[in-house]
């Protein structure tokens, strides 16, 4: 009987041993040479007037004892160079429908204060205006996109704006710009006209917006800037196509430059969960959202196609993340939360969905930059810690202005609770040098996964790897221990007769390069 058990136990383990075998999943990249360029504009951030972002975050003002450049910290700015920060959105967000930018320039004794109405109550100084922001962009390398006021703003008001950031003959607005001490114009390209049209930017309709859109476009001019402005229509919440239909449909396509879209990564939006203590259902559930990306990028791609079938008009995400209930003991209009290893594996998916859609996505803002929501940077007075966030948008900085390689992936599931996920996530693409990056995700709780690459196509001889990843899925950055979580040298891989295994650990995010 013993002996019958002991074959039976052999048998069972080769069968389970045969099994693992037979999981590993095939990844086929494709070196197609009219593959769309990776817009390195995917790679923006966000920096809106809200809680800390800007004023005890950026900006410190130039009497602070913290080191800074005009009032702007220092260590932020090597920070975001370093990660290669492609635009910085500003002033907002639902902020920018009732921001007035003359307000925010000339001497910053003489500016009036204003009223935070939707984040928080607070009272600003307009300390940190147009000048401050603009001339932070050209010390980061970044492209400013501005986004104008429409909902408590005038046609007249946006075109000034325009006509003094980017006018270089002799005008009023330029005169007044020469006055504030900036003698060359900035030469501003990329303009949002209003945020969220459909809620905070004036509660519009979609025909009414649409309407709203032309008017203040045509009065938006500009000889500065080869090829012309490029101007965003406030774009639609989630899944709301019909938003889309109708800016299409009534907007002509030499007065779009790019339609924005939305979507947060929410549990419920009564009920966030916490940045740090969650459970594995709230990741799923966190996931779930985030993974929906593709599906929403899909099918407002397909109706602009009906409308643009040349793709000249982009579809700008400029505002994405997860979002969950702020830190407890902090103000609940500053949305100051923890970002953790869930972060990581969030933005490492969504950024190989946007790389799969570089025919149509040709631009991106993560919400936010600094000190809230899906921060890259987080900032205690003169403490500053980098995210894990901050370092995922480092490793993928590779795909930057690089050719999309498509890929195909039959990705093996995580399932939790009787729901399932595709495990796996890729992106792939050819830099200038001919150097291969493929981004690789395994958002599984518990689970590696090994996916097999044929190396045969792509010329690839030798690789090496970096890898984010952590104990536990709640684990973070803190004060206290600002290096828990950082890029590693990745060696869980081998290449044998030119196909290269790679084993993803659970929760992790890992970016090779082929040469």
């Amino acid at each position: 009987m013993k002996k019958a058990l002991l074959i039976l136990f052999i048998f069972t383990f080769c069968n389970q041993t045969s099994f693992a075998q037979k999981e590993t999943t095939v990844l086929t990249i494709k070196n197609t040479v009219n593959a769309p360029i990776i817009n390195k504009n995917i790679y923006g951030h966000f920096a809106e007037h809200l809680g800390r972002c800007i004023y005890g975050g950026f900006y410190v003002g130039d009497t602070s004892k913290i080191a800074n450049t005009d009032g702007v910290r220092n260590d932020i700015i090597d920070a975001l160079k370093k990660l290669k920060i492609p635009n910085l959105r500003w002033p907002g967000g639902c902020f920018a429908d009732t921001y007035h930018w003359k307000d925010g320039i000339g001497p910053k004794e003489n500016r009036p204060t204003m009223v935070n109405k939707w984040w928080g109550g607070v009272t600003e100084d307009n300390s940190f205006g147009t000048h401050d922001f603009l001339n932070l962009c050209e010390v980061l390398g970044a492209e400013p996109y501005l986004s104008g006021n429409v909902g408590s703003g005038t046609v007249q008001e946006l075109a000034d704006w325009v006509q003094y950031a980017n006018f270089g003959g002799k005008s009023p607005m330029s005169d007044l710009r020469k006055e504030n001490g900036r003698t060359a114009p900035w030469k501003v390209k990329i303009w949002g006209i209003g945020n969220e049209a459909w809620g905070c930017g004036g509660n519009m309709k979609p025909d009414y917006y649409a309407d709203e859109y032309r008017k203040y476009a045509t009065f938006m001019s500009d000889w500065e800037n080869t090829g012309g402005l490029m101007r965003i229509a406030s774009g639609a919440s989630d899944a709301d196509y019909n938003w889309t239909e109708t800016l299409m449909k009534n907007i002509p396509g030499n007065m779009l430059g790019g339609v924005a879209m939305h979507h947060y990564s929410v549990i419920e939006w009564n009920k966030k969960g916490d940045g740090v203590d969650f459970t594995e259902g709230q990741y799923f559930t966190t996931m779930k959202e985030a993974l929906k990306m593709d599906e929403l990028i899909t099918n407002h791609a397909a109706i602009m196609d009906k409308y643009d079938p040349e793709q000249k008009i982009a579809l700008v995400v400029d505002e994405w993340g997860g979002w969950y209930d702020v830190e407890k003991g902090t103000n609940p209009g500053f949305l100051y939360q923890q970002n953790t290893m869930r972060d990581a594996v969030l933005a490492g998916a969504t950024l190989n969905i946007f790389n799969n859609h570089a025919n149509r996505v040709r631009m991106a803002n993560l919400a936010q930059c600094v000190n809230v929501l899906q921060a890259v940077i987080l900032t205690d007075k003169a403490k500053m810690i980098l995210t894990p966030t901050y370092h995922v948008m480092q490793l993928y900085s590779v795909h930057q202005d690089a050719q999309l390689l498509p890929i195909t992936i039959q990705s093996p599931v995580y399932t939790y609770n009787g729901e399932t996920l595709p495990a796996l996530s890729a992106s792939a693409s050819k830099d200038k040098m001919g150097l291969v990056h493929i981004s690789l995700v395994n958002i599984d709780s518990k689970k590696e996964n090994t996916v097999e690459i044929d190396l045969n196509e792509l010329g690839i001889k030798s690789v090496s790897g970096q890898i984010i990843a952590s104990s536990k899925l709640q684990d973070f950055n803190s004060f206290d221990n600002p290096t828990k979580i950082q890029p590693i040298a990745f060696k869980g891989f081998e290449i044998k007769k030119g196909k290269l295994k790679i084993t993803i650990p659970a929760f992790s995010v890992v970016v090779l390069e082929g040469k």
